[in-house]
């Protein structure tokens, strides 16, 4: 019995003093996740609220305009002809790749300093689950890198950002 009081002492003395590391397994989590999604944003960026129209090709019309539609996938452009899109559909295209861009350099900017943390986690967890389920909802990715991004999201969702953030030095996230 002795042995078991001490193997117990001996592990919750050894718990308290790994929980002093969560902190920076936090914010090690927060910066992991949010550079994925700001390299991506960033391929697509061409200035000030502005991104490359030519990444508009790569990131949606080869998505959600394909030459021959995918099974479950989320398809915008039905009206292609000669080559080119009907204006209404490139300006909802273009609309959406913007605000995509934009979320995926806000983001990520947020959850690295630690601000609406668990805000930016889940803005970022319900661009990672429509990826998964609309854009690419034959591809076997989900247990490649989608399901990382979504236990980090996960984690800052359910833990906070942690000590090392705005959110707690502003008193937006208690102890």
């Amino acid at each position: 019995m002795n042995f078991l009081n001490a193997l117990r002492n001996f592990y919750a003395s050894l718990a308290g003093k790994l929980s002093l590391l969560e902190p920076l397994a936090l914010f090690a989590a927060r910066l992991a996740v949010a550079r994925v999604f700001f390299n991506s944003g960033m391929n697509k960026w061409n200035g000030f609220l502005s991104f490359n129209p030519g990444s508009y090709d790569l990131f949606l019309y080869e998505f959600f305009c394909p030459e021959t539609p995918r099974g479950r996938a989320l398809t915008l452009c039905l009206d292609r002809a000669e080559g080119a899109y009907a204006p209404t559909t490139q300006w909802i295209v273009e609309r959406f790749a913007n605000m995509a861009g934009i979320m995926e350099i806000l983001l990520p900017l947020l959850l690295v300093f630690g601000l609406t943390s668990r805000l930016a986690a889940f803005g970022l967890l319900a661009m990672t689950i429509f990826i998964e389920l609309f854009v690419f909802p034959d591809a076997d990715s989900w247990w490649g890198s989608h399901v990382w991004w979504a236990a980090l999201l996960f984690i800052i969702l359910a833990r906070g950002p942690g000590a090392l953030s705005l959110d707690r030095f502003l008193g937006l996230e208690k102890k």
